[in-house]
């Protein structure tokens, strides 16, 4: 067997869907190398199998399971207190390479990673290179912080404040006047951005045009006028703590885009939105038109993340705006989002068709809206996506098959029909259809012959020359289709050199 064929059955029979516990255990050897490593961080894993990861004693397994998108992230709890520091932070860090959508860590992973005295028994990194990572990895939900507030723990509530502006007014001023002397310095330092004077006196230590203070921070009447005096007013048209006057002068200002940003404030007047509804600028007064639909800061905030994305979007889908179960509203409500779906206008449609709470009734005529980037948003965030829709996006939208080929209600089949599409990629996914009589395992790209090679319709003796075969040999192993005592063979000869022959059937 040769160095090559032997990398390839292993990695095949990491991802094979019906490898079964015993089988996967055996890829935990650290004599099985990358495939075993491939294993843990990028499939779904058997409980049997996530435990022995879990307590397995080189920390590498440990490591890339840290990493496992597809696993359910409660499982992954005693990563947050294991021994390698390097696993804590490889927890904290979420999912390789970003995926669109991120699952948030459960809280008691978090309070775990945020409260650590330490970085780990091995001395590599500090619980503090650890929190960074958290910070940056999308795994934190905003309600957390919310839910932080008022926790037992001052050192929660300390961290509660790094997201002052999201908090009820209510969670401010009890934070403010903590009985815990450092959570009320805590407080008190992030309180800056709310306070104009003290905004104004720390902006020289950001920059002269920081994006963060100029669009999120209340601004004194002398760094509004520098806004006004030096152009850089896009930021402080989108920001909620723009004084009045502010907003009349961006209503009227000579560019169309600045206007188009005060169009859908929800602390525009009636007067103002009248005259924007006028507008000589089409996109002005179509935003104008949406003014009904952004009553509040959290519904001009939804409209505005979406309104002006191409229908090649890949911005991350966070933690969807919804009604809090813990507190006061963090989102707007479901009939809002319901009054969207209805809605004339293809922007508020499309703000309905990315929130995962529609009803079912609604995403089966968003399903067949007449504008493209409904469907398309409506295939990439709501769970009840007809089939059909997610493989007609998949097919047209290149952008976004990696996220839609990890939805679970991505069809597995009646795919057939696509066999001799131009795309390497739609190929691959019609030569996967167990529906397929002929899967075209000699076909000129490897992602179309591999996917050919797994398919379930192959007879065992076809997968038998598949396996032997450098060009076939990862898509035979990762067959469904093959026995569970074949994939033992395979792992003999793998792991231990025990002799079988290449083309032995297993019945």
């Amino acid at each position: 067997m040769s160095d090559s064929l032997r990398e390839l059955w292993l990695r095949g029979i990491a991802f094979n869907p019906t490898a079964p516990s015993d089988v996967l255990v055996r890829l935990l050897d650290r004599a099985v190398g990358e495939a075993g490593l491939l294993m843990c961080e990028g499939r779904n894993l058997p409980d049997a199998v996530i435990d022995a990861a879990l307590h397995h004693p080189d920390y590498v397994i440990r490591r890339a399971l840290a990493r496992n998108r597809y696993v359910d992230p409660a499982r992954l709890a005693p990563l947050a207190t294991d021994p390698s520091g390097v696993v804590r932070g490889w927890l904290a860090a979420g999912p390789r390479h970003y995926p669109r959508w991120v699952r948030p860590l459960p809280d008691d992973i978090l309070v775990t990673l945020l409260t650590a005295r330490d970085g780990g028994e091995d001395g590599k990194v500090t619980e503090h290179e650890i929190i960074g990572e958290l910070e940056s990895s999308r795994q934190i939900p905003l309600s957390f912080f919310r839910r932080m507030a008022g926790h037992e723990h001052p050192e929660l509530r300390i961290r509660a404040t790094w997201r002052w502006q999201s908090l009820t007014p209510a969670q401010r001023a009890a934070l403010l006047n903590d009985p815990d002397p450092a959570v009320r310095e805590a407080a008190q330092d992030r309180n800056w951005v709310l306070d104009p004077e003290r905004v104004e006196a720390r902006l020289p230590s950001f920059g002269s045009r920081n994006g963060f203070v100029f669009g999120t921070c209340a601004l004194s009447a002398a760094l509004v006028e520098q806004c006004f005096a030096d152009g850089t007013v896009h930021l402080l048209a989108q920001n909620r703590h723009t004084p009045a006057y502010a907003v009349a002068r961006l209503a009227r200002h000579p560019e169309a885009k600045v206007r188009a940003l005060v169009a859908t404030r929800p602390d525009l007047g009636p007067d103002l939105v009248a005259e924007l509804r006028g507008d000589p600028g089409d996109d002005v007064r179509m935003r104008a038109r949406l003014h009904p639909f952004s009553r509040a800061w959290t519904e001009y905030e939804v409209i505005h993340r979406i309104i002006d994305h191409s229908p090649d979007c890949v911005c991350p889908i966070t933690e969807p705006f919804t009604e809090s179960n813990s507190g006061p509203a963090f989102g707007p409500s479901p009939d809002w989002f319901a009054a969207c779906a209805v809605s004339e206008e293809p922007v508020l449609r499309r703000v309905a068709a990315s929130w995962p709470g529609l009803s079912a009734d609604l995403v089966a005529t968003l399903a067949q809206d007449d504008d493209e980037e409904v469907r398309i948003r409506l295939a990439c965030h709501h769970p009840l996506a007809p089939p059909h829709l997610l493989l007609d996006v998949f097919v047209t939208r290149p952008a976004h098959r990696p996220h839609l080929l990890a939805l679970p209600a991505f069809p597995r089949t009646g795919r057939s029909h696509l066999i001799g599409h131009p795309d390497p990629e739609v190929r691959a996914l019609a030569a996967a259809d167990p529906a397929l009589p002929d899967p075209p395992v000699e076909d000129s790209d490897t992602s179309v012959r591999r996917a050919a090679a797994a398919n379930p319709s192959l007879s065992r003796e076809a997968l038998e020359a598949l396996l032997a075969n450098p060009r076939t040999a990862e898509g035979a192993a990762a067959n469904p289709a093959l026995p569970v005592p074949r994939m033992h063979a395979l792992l003999d000869r793998c792991l231990n050199g025990t002799a079988t022959l290449p083309g032995a059937v297993q019945r």
